[in-house]
């Protein structure tokens, strides 16, 4: 089997894996809040998969790095899906607890802790450099198509073979990852099956301090986490500022039309490869994304919200998959596991801090501001209006303002804006493969 067919056969299995994992993760979620009626119970299990996977992440990384990336996937894989079963066959005797789906989101987690550096690091070894962003672009669909699929059809299935289904269903989607990945081979770094492992906390180190010394590869670490900050800000948001002038149908079919514009940015993505320079595909598009961003706040208006959600969106895979690319291209394989966990911690690190904060600062701070006779009611509040939502309206202004410099700002900082050119490409020559 050639390696782009062993890709493919990865890409496929873990497509149908990711989607099970939301279609099963979006039921539970309903079950949670059918039987407790909290909120807080519900918003607890994100806070069970945040936590282990910041604690994990430098570890995980290194150890990927350590063993076969097959066998690690593998294995991930297999300890998602007997979680899952786990859930379904207490449920089925009636034991199902909260606890339990804490303790499961929390398993889940560490699987996806070692799962995701372990195929990312895979993919330059089996995907020719030239690809390397078509390919990615690959990963960037199959992550939004199951944030399509999976919501829509939990909801039928729920309906119709019930949450033990569901469960059912993903257990047999991980099933199918695990085969796909038995049928390839991804071959290890060259010299990686020498290598003496030394203390885990040494080796997780030794990844930081890679990136540390690259200019380049720290600027588009500053990036990605500014970004993700920003990010994690504006999801908790988006829907108190819909449903402060539009209903609950309205908010589902802009989320609807923002998920869209995610799965065709994957696909354009996958099919045009992103600028010959993936740096401009991280920075220019990072500025582009951000003016859509801002643009959310302008009008309280559902179409044109969903035209800026849908640019917005669109835009998220050229990102993603140009920088991962670079990544790709410019690191050791050796170092990529502990380089993309990174990645990983600073991602699990500032999306809970943006979460956390959104609240307060649109209670305590925007809103205010923009309420009859607030603040700035009369200057900022004749542009884009006040009442309930306008404060949160002018955060994804000032979000969005504040992603665009950034994006631009990278263009005035030569590491960053030649990190194709500075930094030479990684040797990908693989060793032998490990048999199966």
């Amino acid at each position: 089997m050639t390696r782009r067919r062993a890709f493919l056969w990865i890409w496929i299995g873990q497509l149908i894996s990711v989607i099970g994992t939301r279609l099963s993760t979006f039921a539970v979620g309903i079950w949670v809040l059918q039987k407790t009626g909290s909120t807080t119970q519900y918003a607890f299990i994100f806070i069970c998969m945040a936590v282990p996977a910041l604690l994990l992440a430098p570890f995980a990384g290194a150890l990927v790095d350590r063993w076969d990336r097959r066998k690690v996937m593998i294995a991930a894989d297999a300890l998602a899906a007997f979680t899952v079963l786990g859930l379904g066959i207490l449920l089925s005797l009636g034991a199902l607890s909260i606890w339990e789906i804490y303790l499961a989101a929390g398993l889940q987690a560490v699987a996806v802790g070692f799962q995701m550096p372990a195929y990312m690091a895979s993919i330059p070894l089996l995907v020719p450099k030239e690809h390397l962003a078509r390919a990615n672009g690959m990963v960037q669909t199959a992550f939004a198509a199951a944030q399509i699929i999976g919501p829509a059809l939990a909801g039928v299935l729920v309906s119709t073979i019930s949450l033990y289904g569901v469960l059912f269903v993903d257990f047999v989607t991980f099933v199918a990852s695990i085969i796909a990945l038995a049928l390839v081979e991804i071959p290890r770094p060259a010299g990686a099956e020498h290598e003496q492992p030394g203390a885990l906390w040494t080796e997780a180190a030794e990844g930081w301090r890679f990136v540390r010394e690259r200019a380049g590869l720290l600027g588009l670490l500053g990036i990605f986490g500014f970004t993700n900050f920003l990010f994690g800000i504006v999801s908790i948001l988006i829907t108190p500022m819909v449903l402060a002038f539009a209903n609950a149908a309205a908010l589902g079919m802009q989320m609807s039309i923002g998920g869209c514009g995610l799965l065709l940015g994957g696909i354009l993505m996958s099919a045009w490869g992103g600028p010959k320079k993936r740096i401009h595909g991280v920075l220019a598009f990072t500025a582009f994304a951000g003016v859509m961003l801002a643009g959310h706040g302008l009008r309280a208006d559902i179409w044109f919200l969903s035209a800026m959600g849908f640019l917005f969106f669109i835009s998220l895979p050229v990102m993603n998959a140009s920088q991962d690319a670079i990544w790709q291209t410019k690191v050791p394989p050796a170092l990529q596991g502990r380089c993309f966990a990174i990645q990983r911690v600073l991602s699990e690190a500032a999306m809970p801090i943006g979460f956390c904060i959104a609240g307060p600062l649109a209670d305590r701070v925007f809103e205010p501001l923009l309420m009859p006779g607030g603040a700035l009611a009369g200057s900022v509040g004749r542009v884009i209006g006040v009442g309930a939502g306008r404060g949160i309206a002018l955060i994804f202004i000032v979000s969005g303002l504040a992603m665009a410099l950034v994006g631009l700002a990278g263009y005035a900082l030569r590491g960053l804006r030649n990190v194709e050119t500075d930094l030479a490409d990684a040797p990908v020559e693989p060793a032998p493969a490990v048999a199966a």
